[in-house]
């Protein structure tokens, strides 16, 4: 029987996030995920005259591919996926699998080489550049766990907030935008916290289910040698598929000086990997009402309700503020009084205090405003 999710959700990142229009060209790039799921995004696309491509993929035969490796290998893949998306104006990512740390055990030199070709090449010069993209996790039992959540409750979890108003969202947010803009100097108080740095002249970008589903923030970048002081991140966070807890990194002049979580060995090989994995390319505001606690999958943790991230490793375009990088390591502070509590303070001003907006032209986005 259809799932009438199914299609809300379709129509979600067809219509609103990805705005396909008659004669557009759209990649649907699916990893493990449902046929019926898919089959609904090629019948939306369809609907609205749009024309879908469909690359079905596995996590599993990804491992594969990247633990056996060749450059040979990297650049013809390179070569063939980029001949797709050079052709597409939108490109839908639907990210599903049973096994959240599926390429943990793929070696760092063929995960580096896999970033600097393909990654880097399809994704980076041009998903990201020239087309309208939308990205999401699909529902497992494996997110189901990590949520310390049944299947079912997590499922009604993941549509509930995947399908919100995210049109009422962006106009709520405009607010916070237009103050980041105008802001200079930035200070984030927490406990393990305390750490000052500038986003003046650096462009807040707004993340209200355009990119991203689900959504909720607003991000800017630092100034690149302007962070001074420490920051501790009580979110575990997996990257490159080794989980991580209680991050601590030490910052002089941008640099991070000193790194240190429940795999300190991993953490700093990762901030190793080039120069600019040690300088910071995104500073973001989290506030998607429906997200509340970490399930070590940063396309919803980064946005959890009261939260701010912090990214070693590369700027996005749209908010440059000159550091390159192959890293990009969302890293996530929770600011609410349930998890310790927390400011944030734009030059002298507090702006949120214990996850709440403190001023009243913000106060749209708390959430029982963005809920009611």
């Amino acid at each position: 029987m259809p799932d009438p999710r199914f299609d809300k959700l379709a129509e979600t990142l067809v219509t609103y996030s990805c705005g396909l229009k008659p004669g557009e060209k759209v990649l649907i790039e699916a990893f493990d995920v449902p046929n019926a799921f898919v089959n609904a995004l090629v019948a939306t696309v369809a609907r609205v005259g749009a024309t879908p491509i469909v690359q079905l993929k596995s996590q599993p035969v990804t491992r594969q591919l990247m633990r056996l490796a060749t450059r040979e290998q990297l650049e013809l893949m390179a070569s063939a996926e980029a001949a797709v998306m050079s052709q597409v104006q939108a490109y839908i990512g639907v990210r599903g699998g049973d096994n959240v740390a599926e390429l943990s055990d793929v070696p760092r030199e063929k995960m580096a080489l896999y970033e600097q070709i393909v990654f880097q090449r399809v994704h980076l010069d041009l998903r990201i550049k020239h087309t309208r993209w939308v990205v999401l996790r699909w529902p497992s039992p494996s997110m189901a766990q990590l949520a310390n959540a049944s299947t079912e409750s997590f499922e009604e979890f993941f549509f509930r907030v995947c399908t919100l108003d995210y049109a009422r969202m962006s106009r709520a947010l405009q607010p916070l935008k237009q103050l980041m803009e105008t802001t200079d100097r930035v200070r984030l108080v927490a406990p393990g916290t305390d750490l000052r740095f500038s986003i003046r002249g650096i462009p807040a970008v707004p993340c209200d289910g355009k990119h991203n589903i689900p959504d909720g923030e607003v991000y800017t970048a630092p100034v690149r040698d302007s962070v001074f002081g420490t920051i501790h991140f009580n979110a575990p966070t997996i990257y490159r598929g080794v989980s991580h807890e209680q991050v601590r990194l030490r910052f002089e002049a941008g640099k991070v000086v000193e790194a240190e979580s429940t795999n300190s060995a991993h953490l700093n090989e990762v901030l190793d990997s080039d120069e600019g994995a040690r300088y910071v390319g995104e500073f973001a505001i989290g506030f998607n009402p429906y997200i509340t606690a970490p399930m070590k999958d940063i396309l919803f943790d980064e946005k959890i309700a009261g939260s701010i991230h912090f990214t070693p490793g590369n700027a996005y375009q749209e908010a440059w503020n000159g550091n390159r990088s192959q890293v990009h390591w969302d890293l996530v502070l929770m600011m609410n009084r349930e998890h310790g509590g927390g400011e944030i303070w734009f030059d002298d001003r507090l702006v949120r205090k214990d996850g709440l907006f403190v001023l009243p032209e913000l106060a749209a986005l708390n959430p029982e405003n963005l809920t009611a």
